[in-house]
Formats: structure tokens, C-alpha cells, sequence
């Protein structure tokens, strides 16, 4: 078996845990509080982009709140969170860069999560971006570039990595 490339290694680059209530106040603070448990990493608030006087939202009220996650922290929760999912996702969820997002329900379904009935039950999103080394070249200040078709990661190539790294079934 030949030696893979180094630089053609997939890796996680982030995940991102975002809870959405729709409202702010006590909703949204019970909320941020279950993030920074489940993810021991203070959460940031998401304002609205518009009013929509249907659900009683302004613009620019606090609505969510989001965490994200690098490293061995994001590997560890969504080693939780695939676990929350019942080890499946679809490959639907997938988009064309290997990046891909599922949901959970209730937090609560996540391994050594506790019910607290003062906080509630409140359900996330998780989005998880893939990516290769070398993809600073499109992030940096100075000297930024385009990175390669050849260098991204495809659907394809999303799905087996994460397959073969969590264990997971894709449908």
C-alpha cells in the first residue's frame, strides 16, 4: 500500500452548533446556557437579518446563538452528535465541497446530557466543514489565492472520510 500524500489528508476544519429559539429573552439565555455545557465554550448571539411581524421578530433582536468548534473539541462533540443521530446521516446532507449539516431534535439526546427542567429542551443544527491542508492560501491577508479544483473535497470524498473515521451509516 502506497503512502497517501500528505497534503491530500482530509481533516475537519470546523463545526459549527447553532440553536435558534426565535425570540430573545429568557428563551435565548436558557439556550445559550445548554451550549455552553454541552460545548464548555462560550456561545456568541445571532441577531435577525429582518423584521417578520408574523412571528413577532425585529430586526436586530437576538434570536440564536452559535459556538464553534476546533481541533480536538469539535471531533470530541460531534463524536457526541453523530451518536445523538443514531450514526446515520443522508447524503443529501452532504454539499458539494464534502461539508455537511444535520440536526438534532432535543439536546438531551446527546451522550451525558442531563434534563434540567429550568432550561427545557431545545433542539440544534450541526454543520461541519471538511477541508484539506493548504487551504490557508484562500483565508490569509497577504498573498491570497484560489485553491484548486483538484485540491478540494469533493461529495464523495466527504462521505468516506466520514464513514471511515466515525463509523457512521450514509443513505
Amino acid at each position: 500500500m502506497a503512502l497517501m500524500n500528505p497534503m491530500k489528508q482530509i481533516q475537519i476544519d470546523k463545526v459549527v452548533v447553532n440553536i435558534s429559539v426565535g425570540q430573545s429573552g429568557q428563551p435565548l439565555i436558557n439556550a445559550m446556557t445548554i451550549l455552553e455545557q454541552l460545548t464548555n465554550q462560550r456561545p456568541c448571539q445571532r441577531v435577525a437579518k429582518q423584521t417578520v411581524r408574523q412571528f413577532g421578530i425585529r430586526k436586530g433582536e437576538p434570536i440564536a446563538c452559535l459556538v464553534t468548534l476546533r481541533g480536538e473539541k469539535a471531533e470530541e462533540f460531534l463524536t457526541k452528535a453523530l451518536r445523538a443521530a443514531r450514526n446515520q446521516i443522508k447524503a443529501k446532507n452532504f454539499d458539494d465541497n464534502g461539508n455537511f449539516a444535520f440536526g438534532i431534535s432535543e439536546h438531551i439526546d446527546i451522550p451525558g446530557t442531563r434534563y434540567d427542567p429550568n432550561l427545557g429542551i431545545v433542539g440544534m443544527d450541526v454543520v461541519v466543514t471538511l477541508e484539506r491542508p493548504g487551504y490557508r492560501v484562500k483565508r490569509r491577508k497577504r498573498g491570497r489565492t484560489k485553491v484548486g479544483s483538484i485540491h478540494r473535497v469533493s461529495k464523495d470524498e466527504g462521505i468516506e472520510f466520514i464513514k471511515e473515521k466515525f463509523g457512521i451509516e450514509v443513505e
